[in-house]
């Protein structure tokens, strides 16, 4: 119910009802569509972003609610009380049973009279303050008894401010119900000035807001929490990158083992990272001349991605490093750290493939626990080597490993890898021999290595990978 903002001018005419109701087919128009995007938007819950989305979506089709029932209000007009107003449609957002001019979507008015000392408010004022509407309006020397101690100095300024420097008031604050339920109050309002220029009146709207509140308030967390998952994604992938680079040779050109003889191998390795935003895994490679001079070759990965993963990955190639010092051929070395697995608090699953290169007889002796086969690279062509058995670590106890061996000859190069490499594992074998004429043009590991590079390490890759390339030379 405003009042005119000065006795010389009256107010302005209301818009017409056909506009109005313009306006009131649009607003449900589009809350029904924002509603359908959040119903295909609908997760479990359990990602941050998610929630924060989902946050946003019910705050927008809060608003669109309150638009909505305040634009019916308009169309209505102020005589008609909430017996007569027409509601818009239920909405999941206001409780059932509301009551028409209820808190979540009615606006209530006000007029103070200075003059009279009077006070007249709207119906959905009194039940916005859920105060009788047979008892007399509160003035405003008492309107203060509802609302909060620590918000009184905050009403206080704002009628203040209107009544003696005639500013408009525009601010929150809490009000205490008759039943001790707190509600947060939006009032806007201006002076009235009478015909010797001196105020005579305020008006204002007060709106419930206290439902847009808690909807902003949920957004907030939801944003909080969303930053603070990216900031412990971003912590616990520096972490593992961290690990990561501790545990695996830092091996930049080929490899060149600390011999005693001739060369026997030209080594060369590489992690390549995933194309995408994907936490950091358990892959592998490494490498390891051993006290009878026979060199171990070995990748391979635990599942799953983050820093547990990661330093899981740097036990199990402890381990490897130390079974295979102490004399484990590969067979009995994978059949070792599958129990080592198996006896871990948290079970995992792993797979590895273990090689060990005898240069006196240029033996290879080699075992698999779910890998792929190495693939052998002779005279332009390639094939994979015949697998032994073998299954992932992990996956059952007391799993026995066979054994494979293969007799190379000078200038074999042999591929090994972990499954990210190339993206579509049954691809992965008839891409990598069809590299069999570049391969087989390479002078060194490194020179393959670069090439492996130059065709799987690009976009596409969705997991980490781990490339070791080991080329016979005497």
């Amino acid at each position: 119910m405003p009042s005119p903002v000065s006795a010389d001018h009256p107010a302005a005419q209301p818009p017409g009802r056909g506009s109005v109701e313009a306006l009131i087919t649009q607003t449900r128009r589009l809350k029904g569509d924002v509603d359908a995007v959040r119903r295909d938007t609908r997760s479990d819950g359990s990602d941050p972003e998610d929630r924060w989305q989902r946050a946003l979506y019910d705050l927008a089709l809060h608003q669109l609610d309150d638009l909505n029932a305040h634009l019916a209000q308009l169309r209505d007009g102020p005589a008609g009380g909430p017996a007569e107003a027409v509601e818009a449609p239920a909405s999941p957002h206001v409780p059932a049973g509301t009551p028409r001019g209820s808190l979540l979507s009615r606006v209530g008015s006000a007029e103070w009279n200075l003059l009279t000392d009077e006070a007249t408010w709207s119906v959905e004022l009194y039940q916005i303050l859920g105060l009788d509407p047979a008892v007399p309006a509160l003035t405003l020397d008492e309107l203060p008894s509802l609302v909060p101690d620590e918000d009184r100095p905050k009403l206080t300024a704002m009628v203040t401010d209107c009544l003696v420097d005639g500013k408009p008031i525009d601010g929150e604050f809490r009000i205490v119900r008759p039943d001790t339920s707190v509600r947060a109050v939006h009032m806007m309002g201006e002076p009235v000035l009478g015909a010797d220029g001196g105020t005579a009146s305020m008006w204002a709207v007060v709106r419930d807001v206290s439902e847009l509140r808690r909807c902003r308030r949920t957004v907030h967390e939801t944003r909080d929490s969303l930053q603070r998952h990216r900031r412990e994604e971003q912590t616990e992938h520096r972490i593992a990158a961290e690990l990561q680079e501790a545990v695996l040779p830092p091996w930049h050109g080929s490899l060149r083992l600390p011999h005693q003889g001739p060369r026997a191998l030209d080594l060369a390795a590489r992690r390549l990272p995933a194309a995408t935003t994907t936490p950091l895994g358990g892959d592998w490679y490494d490498a390891l001349e051993l006290s009878d001079g026979d060199t171990l070759l070995s990748v391979g990965a635990l599942t799953g991605h983050g820093v547990a993963v990661t330093s899981g990955m740097a036990m199990l190639l402890g381990a490897v490093r130390g079974m295979a010092l102490a004399g484990s051929p590969p067979g009995e070395l994978l059949g070792m750290l599958n129990q080592l697995l198996d006896a871990t608090v948290q079970p995992a699953l792993g797979n590895a493939l273990c090689c060990r290169y005898r240069p006196q007889s240029r033996t290879l002796v080699w075992a698999q626990a779910g890998r792929p086969a190495p693939l052998l690279y002779r005279d332009g062509t390639g094939r994979m080597l015949s697998a032994p058995d073998g299954v992932l670590l992990g996956a059952t106890s007391g799993a026995v490993y066979g054994q494979a061996e293969e007799t190379l000859q000078p200038g074999d190069l042999l591929v090994l890898h972990t499954d990210g490499l190339v993206p579509g594992h049954g691809a992965a074998a008839d891409r990598l021999l069809g590299l069999a004429p570049r391969i087989g043009a390479a002078h060194t590991a490194q020179d393959c290595l670069r090439t492996l590079v130059e065709e799987f390490g690009g976009a596409g890759r969705e997991d980490d990978a781990c490339v070791l390339v080991a080329q016979v030379t005497a």
